[in-house]
């Protein structure tokens, strides 16, 4: 699927489509829904995509069933049924809808695996969400395992599986281990590396994995998407099976 967008044309590829799913690969800065911006956003240009190819009279739907922080890209599920939108929501509330992320962070954490635990606070005004102590009022517990993939002098690419599903989670717990994420200029501070420019980067955060199970057939199933073609993906070896 082509669009226009400001000055461009860009490509969300279909991964999987059948009557109950629509699997895309969301490209980096595109919001997931409407907010107050009024810029475009992927969950209307999906629907208005479906409207034409399907020649479907009235309003289409498309369930937003997770989703994507503006600058993240990668594979991103959406239901085209409520009775699918409502299975799905389930698996995440049971945990049974796994998300893996590819990150890149800046420096090289002490430890290769992990699991990071954390409390984490949002303010909604400033839309910043901040680690606190165990306890402390409105604060939610956020967990995730990461695993180092490849490293160099001054960035690691790591692999996250997401426990828990908090805002802005993974660029939070890892600028609070003191190793933000590449491009990051909500939660890190923004340095020059020896292999890459650092000009208005593209946040080093990308959707690799979803697992779950087909909302109908009940069957386990595996969506991947690879971000060789973005910067600053397409200057790393990923190493990825």
């Amino acid at each position: 699927m082509r669009f226009e967008g400001v000055g461009e044309l860009f490509t969300i590829p279909i991964v999987y489509e059948d009557n109950h799913l629509l699997v895309v690969d969301k490209p980096p800065n595109i919001l997931s829904q409407k907010d107050s911006t009024g810029d475009m956003d992927i969950l209307t240009l999906l629907k208005q995509d479906i409207k034409i190819r399907y020649n479907k009279p009235g309003n289409v739907y498309l369930g937003l069933v997770h989703r994507l922080d503006r600058p993240v890209g990668g594979v991103m599920v959406f239901a085209k049924t409520s009775k699918s939108a409502a299975r799905l929501s389930e698996q995440i509330r049971n945990r049974e809808f796994t998300k893996t992320y590819l990150a890149l962070i800046q420096g090289q954490p002490a430890k290769q695996k992990n699991t990071l635990i954390h409390y984490l606070v949002k303010d909604e005004k400033s839309n910043k969400v901040s680690a606190v102590k165990k306890g402390a009022k409105g604060a939610k517990e956020a967990i995730l395992d990461y695993e180092v993939v490849h490293s160099q002098s001054d960035l690691s690419l790591v692999k996250v599986n997401l426990r828990t599903g908090r805002p802005h989670q993974i660029r939070v717990q890892f600028a609070h281990l003191g190793h933000p994420l590449y491009g990051d200029y909500k939660y890190g501070k923004i340095v020059k590396t020896s292999k890459t420019s650092l000009t208005k980067p593209h946040l080093g955060l990308w959707s690799y994995e979803i697992s779950c199970l087909h909302p109908i057939s009940k069957g386990q199933i595996h969506f991947k998407s690879y971000p060789h073609h973005h910067k600053p993906w397409n200057q790393f070896e990923l190493g990825l099976s």
